[in-house]
């Protein structure tokens, strides 16, 4: 063996050890030799149900999904793009191809080549995910942990998931709300358009559940949402998401000096740089991986959120289980999770997290767990 390529293997063991708290070694299919290599492929999500939020309404979704070969070894990966986060399938493909993994020696140098990503081009932060997931995967896989081990979490501290409810008319809401699956202990409804109580009222007639709602930027007048948000807490929300547009800065922090339940930001933040930016405007953030670049930035955008004083809650975009089971392994740090994305779709390509009476169950797998059908 040269001297290159007994540095890179040390690299690899070291590594491994950090993590793991393992013997310093290398699994046989991580060779020295091997290179990664990135291939992807367009995918379109169909879902159960046309899902309505504040700004449309749809039925399928956009994913491009990824795949990181290391030797033998797999990583997979995944970028959503609904509507409003501006990416297609086309922006994210032509990124991709951008991306040049074999250049790296070592894949568990994510620091490194995710930052030299995330310098190639700005915003893109679906495609972004696409690659972060899928080196996390990699590296999971080459140290032989799930990654939540990786992170040094306790698995069992994971939250219940909620169940999402479009918004629709008040008899398809009802319809919607009684097909949940009863073990499922939160709902989520959406919000913002000129319909709310009707719809609050129509979920009240059929379900007592807990409710964590959603205005997704829906509405505009401060007074009129605060108003709102009070018969929200009368019926039993326990927080709103995102009550005005996201450049209604101090209208929202207005009502979050004034609101009688949390209020959580979601379009409002992405990166770790909105979220320094809006400290003080919101009581919490939705972190989702789609809009972070991936569990790299969102796991700091954690730790930053906890120093503020602020909750957390890890939410999804309508994803497989790919995407959706990478963003559990960072819920036993949260204080809510919004990852029922898969569940909404009928051609789901993964399997990944399961669910026991609403309850987070992650995977024992090594990597993010998720496998294709």
């Amino acid at each position: 063996m040269n001297r290159r390529d007994f540095l890179h293997t040390a690299a690899l063991g070291s590594a491994a050890s950090y993590y793991t708290g393992a013997p310093l070694c290398v699994p046989p299919t991580a060779h020295p030799a091997a290179r990664m290599t990135l291939s992807f492929r367009p995918f379109t999500l169909e879902l159960k149900h046309a899902f309505g939020v504040s700004v449309n309404t749809r039925t399928s979704t956009p994913i491009v999904l990824t795949t990181i070969q290391y030797g033998k070894l797999k990583g997979y990966g995944e970028a959503s793009m609904p509507p409003y986060l501006g990416e297609t399938q086309e922006s994210v493909m032509k990124f991709l191809s951008k991306v040049n993994l074999s250049r790296y020696d070592n894949p568990l140098e994510l620091e490194t080549i995710l930052a030299d990503i995330d310098a190639l081009e700005p915003g893109n932060n679906a495609a972004k995910a696409s690659i972060d997931i899928a080196l996390h995967d990699l590296a999971g896989k080459i140290m032989g942990q799930p990654l939540y081990n990786i992170w040094g979490l306790d698995r069992t501290k994971t939250p219940y998931t909620v169940f999402t409810i479009g918004i629709d008319t008040p008899e398809v809401v009802r319809k919607k709300v009684l097909e949940v699956d009863p073990r499922f202990k939160l709902l989520k409804i959406k919000l913002g358009r000129d319909n709310d109580r009707e719809i609050i009222r129509a979920v009240r007639s059929v379900s007592d559940k807990p409710l964590v709602t959603d205005a997704n930027q829906g509405w505009k007048d401060k007074e009129r949402a605060l108003d709102t948000i009070h018969f929200l807490k009368e019926n039993g929300a326990v927080l709103i998401e995102q009550p005005l547009p996201k450049e209604m800065v101090d209208d929202n922090a207005w009502i979050t000096e004034r609101s009688p339940i949390p209020v959580i930001a979601d379009e409002s933040i992405k990166r770790l740089s909105d979220l320094i930016a809006m400290k003080g405007v919101y009581h919490g953030v939705n972190l989702k991986l789609m809009k972070t670049t991936g569990l790299r930035e969102a796991h700091k955008m954690i730790t930053v959120a906890r120093a503020f004083g602020m909750k957390v809650m890890i939410g999804c975009m309508t994803e497989t289980s790919c995407g959706i089971t990478a963003a559990a392994h960072l819920t036993p740090l949260v204080d809510w999770a919004d990852l029922d994305g898969a569940l909404l779709s009928k051609n789901d390509v993964f399997r990944g997290i399961t669910f026991s009476d609403g309850k987070i169950i992650l995977p024992t797998a090594p990597g993010i767990g998720a496998v294709p059908r």
